[in-house]
């Protein structure tokens, strides 16, 4: 239960608020106010929340009523209950009733839209040379990576939507973006590759059997390429089975493996070719996991292109974890590759929203403003297969 007193009036909780609570493990309760099919679709997840739902309409009709007591005594919410809706309008109007009706209730700034907006930050203790920064977006479990050595820097799997951030961390830690570099053709969010390099005049960087998929104003890498950093080097490794020019890329001791494989099951395979490619990808896959990472030592950190929402960070906020340990509780690395196709082709959900046109724009084949851009990639992490039971 909360300190705040009964139906007391309650400042909006910021976002990134929220994340911090849902980071820490701390018990949050959210009242989601929007349709059914929107939450169905789109949620804020992690595994200390508890959800109910009530959509705004029955709000609006209870107001003219005179029934917001009684929905509200219906609630089934530990307090303070967080109202959250599509923008922070409608969800304000609910806190507000909730408030008169003596519950403490607050709502979630700029709702959703605020969501995506949340950026974070932790610093990896890979016991490597370089530095490395994790980055991540809470609303769509999206991992993105700063790495620094020697004075230069590379940013891997950068949003769009953040360059700013980018840029301003490069700086804070005086180091120069040398390289900004995508490890495949990314369905999910527009790329900030292009544009970080247009800002800062690093190089944009694209595994080389990828780019031949058609992307454009690019410089391309090769499969086992070493790119000099300062005082080390970042190696390129191919890991193709989620598309068909994956890379990852290893840094010291860390393996930034980009959507090849994450830290609670593996990705999907259909997003290149759609279904009737994704057999041959999916048997791609099995032969990276268990063939070309498996002459990588047991030690190595992991640090994925995505986290799924009932994963927690660890104590830093980061999510990492030892390839040898992934080996021992994933299934996909003990499967046979027939078992293993069929278990995966079995494990795919709805496709990232607006995936053909986000290929495009990442393609450099089609333009899209800032705000189109941010409201194409809205949704959640929809380029895993479900995680491996």
């Amino acid at each position: 239960m909360s300190d705040s007193e009964p139906g007391s009036s309650m400042d909006a909780l910021v976002p990134a608020e929220l994340a911090r609570a849902i980071d820490a493990g701390d018990r949050v309760s959210v009242l989601d106010v929007r349709d059914r099919d929107e939450i169905a679709s789109w949620a804020i997840e992690g595994s200390s929340i508890e959800h109910e739902h009530v959509p705004y309409a029955r709000f609006l009709q209870a107001e003219v009523t005179g029934g917001v007591d009684d929905l509200a005594a219906d609630l089934d919410l530990d307090e303070p209950i967080t109202v959250v809706c599509g923008r922070g309008e409608a969800s304000d109007h609910v806190a507000d009733l909730l408030a008169g009706a003596g519950v403490a209730a607050r709502n979630l700034a700029e709702g959703m839209t605020g969501w995506a907006r949340v950026y974070r930050a932790s610093e990896i203790d890979s016991g490597g040379p370089a530095t490395i920064i994790q980055y991540r977006r809470p609303s769509s479990g999206c991992l993105a990576y700063l790495v620094h050595a020697g004075g230069e820097a590379a940013v891997i799997d950068p949003l769009r939507a953040f360059t700013d951030r980018y840029v301003a961390d490069a700086a804070d830690r005086g180091v120069d973006l040398r390289y900004v570099i995508d490890t495949h053709l990314h369905a999910d969010h527009v790329s900030g590759v292009r544009r970080l390099a247009t800002e800062t005049g690093a190089e944009p960087l694209f595994p080389e059997p990828a780019a031949a998929r058609g992307v454009d104003g690019v410089t391309t890498v090769a499969d086992g390429e070493a790119l000099a950093l300062g005082d080390t080097v970042i190696e390129a490794i191919a890991a193709p089975g989620h598309t068909s020019g994956a890379f990852a890329f290893r840094a010291g001791d860390a393996l930034l493996t980009g959507d090849s494989l994450f830290l609670d099951g593996v990705p999907r395979p259909d997003l290149e070719a759609g279904a009737d490619g994704a057999r041959d990808l999916a048997g791609t896959l099995h032969d990276t996991l268990t063939g070309r990472f498996d002459a990588l030592d047991d030690d190595l950190l992991v640090a994925p292109g995505h986290h799924g929402p009932s994963e927690q960070p660890e104590a830093g906020g980061a999510y990492t974890a030892r390839l040898g340990d992934l080996r021992e509780r994933l299934p996909a690395f003990s499967m046979g590759r027939k078992e293993f196709v069929e278990r995966l082709l079995d494990g795919m959900g709805p496709r990232p929203a607006n995936h053909e046109r986000i290929v495009a724009i990442n393609r450099g084949q089609e333009n899209a403003d800032d705000e189109t851009a941010f409201e194409l990639e809205l949704g959640p992490n929809n380029c895993a297969a479900a995680p491996a039971e």
